[in-house]
């Protein structure tokens, strides 16, 4: 993956998948396939929210968050007031639930944000947010199955939980296999170098002083890749 495709400004690395609505790396693509065939048969449809992003996307999430053009959460999904915030603390509201345009895991195309389509069968009403995956959510039956089936597909949670940068997020899986190589490569330099290559990004002013914290929080600070296997196209049923 070249500095390009690890930073969302090509897409040169991943398929589209028009059924599921979704792009991802290839190899990503068809053991999310495999995962969700093996979810139906236990009652779930897993169903992608949110996959392959680019940068020019996840520009327009930052910039709507920074402006107050969208809700922005604290680490329960509780709606924070705009307001209320200094330019800092708007920074620190965004990352906890938004990568910094260019150094998303979305970008890579192994990661992709999930949710049962048997239980919410209309993605609007779809908010990726605590309460959907807590005791009593919607979604919480199909998120404790993957919690025994994903490593066998290659996909784990690096939000798994907050580790000081990152809320946890029980609906993000990441394949591995591109994952684990992706990190290694994205460097606090590349971000900076996509950032001021593409510009237009929201409170940059605030965020270019703290690149290095950014990155080391934000970016390297997730769980560890755990026994996870490449997946080889077999099913796991």
């Amino acid at each position: 993956m070249n500095e390009r495709e690890l930073t969302g400004r090509a897409r040169t690395h991943v398929a589209q998948h028009d059924g599921m609505g979704c792009a991802m790396a290839p190899e990503a693509l068809a053991a999310l396939l495999a995962l969700r065939a093996e979810g139906e048969k236990r009652g779930f449809l897993l169903a992608p929210y949110s996959s392959f992003r680019d940068f020019a996307a996840q520009t327009r999430i930052w910039n709507r968050k920074a402006r107050g053009e969208a809700t922005l959460y604290g680490p329960r999904g509780e709606p924070l007031s705009h307001a209320a915030l200094s330019k800092a603390q708007v920074v620190d509201a965004i990352l906890a639930w938004s990568a910094l345009p260019g150094a998303s895991r979305h970008h890579w195309g192994s990661d992709v944000d999930v949710y049962d389509a048997a239980r919410v069968p209309d993605r609007s009403k779809v908010g990726l947010l605590p309460a959907e995956t807590a005791p009593g959510g919607p979604f919480r039956e199909m998120f404790l199955w993957p919690s025994e089936a994903m490593g066998d597909y290659g996909f784990f949670r690096p939000y798994d939980r907050f580790r000081g940068g990152f809320n946890p997020e029980d609906w993000h899986l990441s394949y591995a296999p591109v994952a684990a190589p992706a990190l290694a490569a994205l460097t606090a330099q590349v971000v900076e170098d996509a950032l001021r290559a593409e510009g237009g990004i929201e409170l940059f002013d605030e965020v270019s002083p703290r690149l290095g914290m950014i990155h080391e929080r934000y970016v390297r600070n997730v769980a560890p890749v755990p026994g996870t296997t490449r997946f080889d196209g077999a099913s796991r049923a």
